[in-house]
């Protein structure tokens, strides 16, 4: 459950791992997922293969917990597993719908953990119910499941191919059979997915960071449309979908890859400074200092620090050990909000004119008690500047956002929106800046090179079940039922 601590940030929904061919297959899956944890903290998952054997370990929580605490590690065997951590959004935080999910198909086993969301997950859903499938869940991950098993073809690699020319979204996901550890991307690559090795293992992963951990070598990205099949025998490309324009998720950029991550061949972290570098040019200010909203705001701060040349200040210390489950927060707790999370460095602070950076603005709740609690320190000024163009529209492909009626951004004007967080200025990076900063020397209008949906509204695939009458947000599939 979203707490009230991360309740003023987008979430991306998770991160897949997984290992083929290593005898330390599920402890070295566990490593994975413990990098990809900024993923998905409410639940993590593993399943392992031994060469007779499916065993499977799914647990809400924390993956150091589930996996490290608990000791559920110990009980997966095998060379071959896949993991998976997960965010979820409404209906979905029930051990049910925890990731990997497994099912027996007419050729064997089948686990698969998914990143992304399917915009018609609904549809196909409703179809296959009328057509006498049975759900366990309420995830649009298992859409892919049934559809696979209702595949006519023979060997797995076609019949998960025939379900997802089926399906619509975004998707990067990892599926691993008796024989073979698959990978997959959708066509447009909207969720990142990369190939690495270990020894003689491979090894797919949402993020470079998960192969770091293990020590494993970076190959490459897997490419947009790709299915990777990979067997005692070596691996396999294929490219089974027709051919769609790249729309990669340009926000993995702005927050949510980890910032030691390389991403379509940049390292985040220098793309973050990048964009502070640009917002500076973009939306200088006068000021003393330059202070990040930690931690996510930390590269931008220091890329407009240098760009703007006034002097980078650790202005807002974190408490990095309020978490999730710090406590369910009573009135009075909620009312405390960010000063449990955030606490100003008064000393510094004190009669300065300061410039706050972070990522985003999403409801603008947390941005307004921030410069309160700036102001309070004894700040003379606070101009606010965003990493960031102002969200606008809702995620429908794997980003936990709210209704766009709740977004700041969507119902307020730039003078609205700095009267509501009340700073003395506010601006964000502008799309022609976003996309400078990430290696382009524009945003192409006709063609936009990224998926900037959440910015523009310009949808790249088509979100087929909100037009059917879901609400207006990314949602798992369905809400659950009492």
């Amino acid at each position: 459950m979203t707490t009230v601590f991360e309740s003023d940030k987008l979430h991306d929904e998770c991160g897949v791992f997984g290992v083929f061919g290593h005898a330390d297959a599920p402890a070295l899956t566990a490593l994975g997922l413990h990098a990809l944890q900024h993923r998905g903290q409410e639940a993590a998952g593993i399943v392992a293969f031994d060469g007779a054997h499916f065993t499977a370990e799914r647990h809400p929580g924390l993956v150091g917990d589930i996996f490290g605490k608990h000791g559920y590690t110990a009980k997966l065997k095998g060379d071959n597993a896949i993991g998976h951590v997960r965010y979820s959004t409404t209906g979905g935080s029930t051990p049910r719908n925890i990731q990997p999910m497994f099912a027996d198909v007419a050729s064997g086993g089948l686990a698969v953990a998914h990143n992304g969301n399917l915009t018609n997950a609904r549809a196909l859903r409703e179809e296959l119910v009328k057509e006498g499938a049975i759900f366990q869940s309420t995830s649009d991950t298992e859409t892919i499941i049934h559809l696979v098993a209702r595949s006519s073809y023979g060997a797995i690699a076609e019949r998960l191919i025939d379900a997802l020319k089926q399906v619509q979204g975004a998707y990067s996901l990892v599926a691993l059979t008796s024989k073979k550890l698959i990978g997959v991307r959708d066509p447009f690559g909207v969720r990142p997915l990369v190939l690495g090795k270990l020894d003689d293992a491979y090894i797919l992963s949402s993020e470079t960071c998960a192969l770091d951990i293990i020590g494993a070598a970076f190959v490459r990205d897997v490419e947009p449309g790709e299915m990777v099949v990979i067997t005692k025998d070596g691996i396999e490309s294929l490219h089974p979908f027709t051919p769609k324009p790249r729309r990669f998720c340009i926000f993995e950029f702005v927050y949510f890859a980890r910032p030691d991550s390389m991403v379509e061949g940049h390292n985040v972290y220098e793309a973050r400074k990048r964009i502070g570098e640009e917002l500076a040019r973009e939306a200088p200010a006068k000021a003393d200092m330059v202070i990040p909203v930690p931690d996510s705001g930390v590269p931008g701060a220091l890329g407009f620090a240098e760009a703007s040349g006034i002097p980078f200040e650790l202005g807002i210390i974190r408490n990095h050990y309020v978490g999730r489950t710090f406590i369910e927060p009573s009135d009075p707790i909620r009312h405390l909000g960010v000063k449990l999370k955030h606490n100003p460095n008064r000393e510094k602070i004190k009669g300065k004119r300061v410039i706050l950076v972070d990522d985003s603005i999403v409801r603008g709740t947390t941005s307004k008690k921030i410069v309160e609690m700036v102001r309070d320190a004894g700040a003379t000024e606070v101009h606010f500047r965003i990493a960031s163009p102002p969200t606008t529209h809702s995620c429908f492909y794997g980003v936990d956002t709210p209704n766009k009626q709740d977004l700041l951004a969507h119902t307020h004007d730039l003078e609205g929106m700095r009267k509501f967080i009340n700073a003395d200025s506010l601006a964000f990076i502008s799309m022609d800046g976003m996309y400078r900063a990430v290696g382009q020397s524009k945003r192409n209008a006709a063609a936009p090179q990224f998926c900037d949906a959440c910015f523009s509204g310009e949808y790249p695939i088509e979100p087929t079940d909100a037009h059917g009458g879901a609400r207006d947000r990314q949602l798992s599939l369905l809400a659950e039922v009492a």
